[in-house]
Formats: structure tokens, C-alpha cells, sequence
């Protein structure tokens, strides 16, 4: 199976459950996003001694953008409108709680390369 099918039977919620699982699914990995955006961004600014702030942030961006591009398929591809049961809702939620948790770990790496100066 493609990664492109895999993102696609993800947003469309997956071969079992309601048109709401992809866009709770989204919503799940952008809320992880910004926890590990928040602790990267404690550990860089010296609040937390453990783990590596960078790596931190690196994952923010990732998990972050995993989290927009889950809920971008599923508001693409959910049939309906907003109160249809489809998770419309959910996945234009989600959208901007994946790019806070990218802008996020962006502040991160730049408070990391800031302090390495």
C-alpha cells in the first residue's frame, strides 16, 4: 500500500468507524503536537533539564504537519457540511492546532540556535 493510500484511508477515518475517526484522528496527533512543542519550548528555555530542545522541535514540526495533512485529506474528502456527522468540524479544528504545533517547534530551533551563538 502507497503512502498516499495510507493518508487517504486515514483522513477518511479507515476501513472501520464513522466519518468522525480521521478527523479525531487529526485532532489526537495535533494536540500531541503542540505537547511536544510546549516541552521542547520549556526545555529551551531552561525550565526543564531533561531531553534535547532541538530534537524536541524537530518532532513538534513533524507530528505537526502529520496532524494538518490528516485533517486537510479529511475536510477534502468528507462528504456533507458542518453538522453532518462527517467530522468537517473536527478536521477544520485540527488544521490550525497542526500549525501551532509547527510554529512551535519553530520557535523552538530558533531559541536552540539562538543560544548555541
Amino acid at each position: 500500500m502507497s503512502a498516499s493510500a495510507v493518508l487517504a484511508a486515514a483522513a477518511e477515518g479507515g476501513i472501520i468507524g464513522d466519518g468522525r475517526t480521521g478527523a479525531n484522528l487529526a485532532l489526537g496527533v495535533g494536540v500531541l503536537g503542540l505537547v511536544v512543542g510546549r516541552l521542547a519550548l520549556a526545555r529551551a528555555g531552561g525550565r526543564i533539564g531533561v531531553g534535547n530542545a532541538r530534537v524536541g522541535g524537530m518532532s513538534a514540526i513533524v507530528v505537526g504537519t502529520v496532524g494538518t495533512v490528516l485533517a486537510v485529506l479529511h475536510a477534502a474528502t468528507s462528504g456533507g457540511g458542518p453538522g453532518t456527522g462527517n467530522g468537517l468540524v473536527g478536521a477544520v479544528v485540527a488544521i490550525p492546532l497542526g500549525l501551532g504545533a509547527v510554529l512551535l517547534g519553530r520557535r523552538v530551533l530558533t531559541r536552540c540556535r539562538r543560544a548555541d551563538r
